[in-house]
């Protein structure tokens, strides 16, 4: 048993998912059944999928605490090859501050609770309680590692960890863009009006609102399906208007989505219904 694998084991009795990372430090290569994620990938990534790969492919997500996978034949050879160990934090509970050289150290100490940290080879790891979601280059030198990420194990460090902060969770939040007014074409059809009052129609464009603020993933698909949806209901009639498609965009844009990508939805959903 060589030391990479010792190591992960006992993080993995710690509960801290390990995986091992190749002579370059990075993830193993995915296997060919699962290159360019044709196997559907894993069903704890992004988009969940059936994978149950043995290798460890697909990086964090083939992250695991389970001694009989860490120490299976599936894993050997990568354990052999192997030039470092990582673990998945967000799957720990845990939240790192990957800071990359000594500006970024300086800001941290003068910004952020003081807590666990790991010296790093350019800089440290400022390590925390509890789990978020990642980003990277959320200021100069600073990335953060928490779900669906890896981070290089480099030791134990120093200190007591602390519970996550709201400094830290802060560091990921993104303003929401401008909503930018786009004027698109809706349809003139004359054909008979199914909703019959304005307020079957108000209902409607309101539900459709609603849907797209709720998606929590798939915003494009969903921004799709809901153009398809309201078209398909009121588009023939002659009683949608610019107004109520501008609504729609600019739910859309609040999920994040580009006014050229609105735009390319509702002409597709167009296009679909032969309009």
């Amino acid at each position: 048993m060589n030391t990479h694998l010792t190591t992960a084991l006992r993080l993995a009795a710690a509960g801290v998912p390990v995986m091992p990372l190749s002579a370059d430090k990075r993830p193993v290569a995915n296997c060919p059944a699962c290159t360019k994620l044709v196997c559907g990938g894993r069903p704890n990534m992004k988009t969940p999928g059936p994978c149950t790969c043995p290798r460890p492919c697909h990086a964090w997500a083939a992250a695991t605490t389970d001694p009989a996978t860490l120490t299976a034949p599936a894993w050997a050879t990568s354990w052999r090859q192997a030039g470092a160990v990582a673990y998945h934090p967000g799957g720990a509970g845990l939240t790192v501050v990957d800071l990359d050289h000594a500006d970024a150290v300086a800001w941290a100490r003068r910004t952020l609770p003081a807590t666990r940290t790991v010296s790093t080879t350019r800089g440290e790891h400022w390590i925390y309680q509890g789990a978020m979601p990642s980003a990277n280059a959320v200021r100069d030198g600073v990335d953060v590692k928490s779900t669906m990420v890896y981070a290089r194990w480099l030791g134990p460090g120093t200190g007591t960890m602390t519970t996550l902060p709201d400094t830290v969770r802060a560091l990921v939040v993104k303003e929401p863009s401008p909503v930018r007014p786009v004027s698109v074409a809706v349809p003139s059809g004359r054909g008979e009006c199914r909703h019959r009052t304005p307020v079957y129609l108000e209902r409607g464009i309101a539900m459709a609102e609603q849907r797209i603020t709720a998606a929590t993933s798939g915003v494009h698909a969903t921004v799709y399906r809901t153009f398809l949806a309201v078209l398909s209901a009121h588009g023939r009639c002659g009683c949608l208007t610019e107004a109520h498609a501008a609504r729609l965009f600019a739910a859309a844009q609040t999920k994040g989505e580009s006014p050229r990508h609105c735009t390319d939805a509702w002409t597709n959903a167009r296009t679909a219904l032969g309009m």
